[in-house]
Formats: C-alpha cells, structure tokens, sequence
C-alpha cells in the first residue's frame, strides 16, 4: 500500500458543505471548475474568476463538455447557464426546473439537468426552447447523472433510496463500503474502511473505486476491485473529504478532492 501526499492546496472558502450539490468538475483541458458561494472560479496554473451569480443565486453544480470549451452552471434558483470558459463569456441560460439545480450531465449534444424539483430535463442548445424532453419518476431531489459513453443511455440517482444502486457508503457508525446485486438485492461484499463514507467515485480505465471520508482520518483511498485491496491512501485534510474528482482522460487515477 502507498501512501501519497497532496501537492496542491487550494482554498475554498464558501464551498457548501451539503451532499447533494456538485461543486468541483475537471475539464479534458486540465481546467478546474469550482463553485464557491454565488461565483464560479477556474483553476489551471493561475486561478482566474468566471462568474458572479450575484446577492440572490447561488451555484449548485458545475460540468464541463467532453471537449472542455464550454462548462455549465446550475443555479439555486433553478436555472442552468452555459460558459465559454477559454472567453469567459456566457453563451445561454435556460430554465424549466422549480427549484434549485443541482447535478449536471452532458453528452455528445444533449445537457442534461437535474433537480431538487424531482425531474430531469433535456436541453438542446441548438433550438431556442428551454427544454427538449422532461423525465419523470424520481420520488424526491435527483442528485446523480451520468451518460454513457456511447450516448444511449444516462443514469440518474436520487434521494428516493432507488433499487439500482450497485455501492453504499456508511456513516461514522457503520464506516463500510457495500457492493450490492441490483438484480435480487442480495449484499454482495462489504469491507470496513475505518472511517465514515462521504463519497465514491468509479475510474473509468481501471477497475478502482475511490473514496472518502470523514471521522476520524478524513482520507481519500483507492482500492482495487472486485478484491478491494487499498492501492493508495491519500491524506491531508482536516476536515471531512466530500467531493472526489478524478482527471477524465487520465489513464491512472489522477485526484482533486475538497473538503
């Protein structure tokens, strides 16, 4: 096992502490996105500002485009705004959820936006309406999106404790990773990380899940799946680890994390 040490510290003052938002996205470009409060800053070798929501909005969540020219924006108030982020110049705001925005997804032509409102919804930037297409089932705030690769099919979780859901992560008193079989509902493997489960994430091209944690070491570790053997453990936090975010086109498991 190997134990690696930070080397980039980045302060983020008025980074919301609260699960449901996704504040922190990495383009292709090697580009940075972080949501602080009502702004927007972009991290490369020198920091530079985007955006300022202003006194009455805040940022929820933030995603980049694959190609990593354009980034977008979801809002408390439940909009969604799209960047040029090499130009700092916004090109579009739509609308269409009640309430605030607060996960974001984008394939080949379609964003995709999800919402404390429980739907998703399609937009199409290429035609002036808001919204293309409206998907409907969540039964509270829908808090995960992801497409394919391919662009056939997206995924979506929310706060409605859903029957697809391959890992759980226990808090400070049960501290365990647990793999699931979506098909009967049978655990399958569960491993005790030593402290409290904040968040994971799949690498795209290797078989490692990333985790991190809280109470009591606040640490982000690698493990090695199916056999969940740790290949890195990460510290330097103080506080709990919520937001891992893993470099998209990297073929190692290259990691931001904030806390």
């Amino acid at each position: 096992m190997e134990t690696l040490e930070n080397y980039k510290v980045l302060d983020a003052p008025s980074l919301q502490d609260y699960f449901y938002l996704n504040l922190v996205d990495w383009s292709s470009q090697n580009v940075l996105a972080v949501g602080l409060g009502t702004c927007v800053y972009l991290w490369t070798a020198s920091n530079s500002k985007l955006c300022d929501l202003g006194p009455n909005d805040s940022v929820c969540a933030v995603q980049w485009t694959r190609e990593g020219s354009y980034i977008s924006i979801g809002t408390s108030l439940g909009l969604v705004q799209v960047w040029d982020g090499s130009r700092c110049k916004r090109v579009r705001t739509v609308g269409g959820h009640q309430t605030r925005t607060g996960v974001l997804a984008w394939n080949s032509r379609i964003l995709s936006s999800g919402s404390r409102d429980r739907n998703i919804l399609q937009h199409d930037l290429r035609v002036s309406i808001d919204y293309v297409r409206k998907l409907v089932g969540h039964k509270s705030e829908v808090c995960g999106l992801k497409w394919s690769h391919d662009d056939c099919e997206l995924a979506s979780g929310g706060n409605d404790n859903q029957s697809n859901l391959l890992a759980s992560g226990g808090g400070t008193a049960d501290r365990c990773i647990r793999f699931w079989n979506t098909t009967n509902g049978h655990q399958l493997n569960n491993i005790d990380t030593g402290s409290q489960v904040c968040n994971q994430s799949w690498c795209k091209n290797v078989n490692e899940l990333v985790s991190t944690h809280g109470y009591s070491q606040n640490q982000i570790m690698v493990w090695k799946y199916p056999s969940m053997s740790k290949v890195a453990t990460l510290t330097g936090h103080s506080l709990l680890v919520l937001s891992p975010m893993i470099e998209k086109d990297s073929l190692t498991s290259d990691i931001k994390a904030f806390s």
